[in-house]
């Protein structure tokens, strides 16, 4: 839920969330298939708060969330709710995106949405005070960080980070993008893309645990939608476990996708 790309490519669509949390929260449990109210939802639970931070839904619907909006807040609970649960709410909706701009977020945490929707990519944000929702070009690669955690100046560099390894994977695919998300960086554990690795400290049965220091990634969730199927991979960074799920979609609502050898370039604007 703090750095997210968006990458098309030509077999289909790359959605890839690294959850960053302090030491000590609960395990997540892995994704799986939940029957709801609206139709079938594909995600990984929070264990404490219920919620989540990556769902599908199997009319088509990808919804990603970072913590925070366009500027970083004080946090000021209790919150009537988690955002983790607001989204399975909006995801649980026929219309997302309408959903989003309807619904009452007096009393929720500041959140910023990503949300693919019939064929349209859109950036939807609550600061605690008013929301904000605009279009997103879903034919060129994207990238998000959470700004209660990464400054401008973090943020810009893992733009760069995203660029290159853009110009050096023009034929991006699921195993690379989840390379990024695991190795790009400039080896500053606390800035890099997988997050403060100095905080996993491996006992005598080699098992990796969390120490009490800051912030950790604690879980890589990557999503490919092609064919009108989504697949969704899943590695927890802390136990080294990984799993993989499949969602057949009941409504196409893939974007179009650049032509095949059209090269691949960042939106700028998109960076949070």
């Amino acid at each position: 839920m703090c750095t997210v790309t968006y990458i098309p490519a030509k077999d289909g669509v790359y959605i890839t969330s690294n959850r960053d949390e302090q030491g000590g929260r609960p395990s997540a449990a892995e994704p799986a298939i939940v029957a709801g109210r609206t139709g079938r939802l594909l995600f990984p639970r929070d264990t404490r708060a219920g919620g989540s931070w990556f769902v599908v839904h199997e009319r088509g619907a990808v919804l990603v969330l970072l913590n925070g909006a366009g500027e970083r807040h004080i946090p000021q609970p209790p919150y009537r709710k988690s955002r983790g649960l607001i989204l399975l709410d909006l995801a649980e909706s026929l219309d997302s995106f309408f959903e989003f701009k309807m619904v009452n977020l007096n009393g929720i945490e500041p959140f910023t949405l990503i949300l693919l929707e019939n064929g349209c990519l859109y950036e939807c944000r609550w600061d605690g005070v008013e929301k904000a929702h605009r279009p997103i070009d879903v034919a060129i690669p994207h990238i998000w960080s959470s700004v209660t955690l990464y400054d401008p100046a973090i943020r810009q560099k893992r733009r760069e980070w995203f660029d290159t390894w853009l110009q050096d994977n023009p034929a991006a695919d699921q195993e690379k993008v989840l390379q990024f998300h695991q190795f790009a960086g400039g080896g500053d554990s606390n800035l890099d893309v997988l997050r403060s690795r100095r905080n996993l400290l491996k006992d005598s049965g080699e098992k990796l645990t969390n120490g009490k220091e800051g912030l950790l990634t604690v879980s890589v969730t990557s999503l490919q939608i092609a064919d009108g199927n989504a697949r969704m991979q899943y590695l927890d960074i802390l136990s080294g476990s990984a799993c993989n799920r499949e969602l057949l979609f009941t409504q196409r609502g893939t974007p179009a996708l650049p032509a095949e050898g059209t090269p691949l370039t960042l939106s700028i604007p998109a960076i949070i």
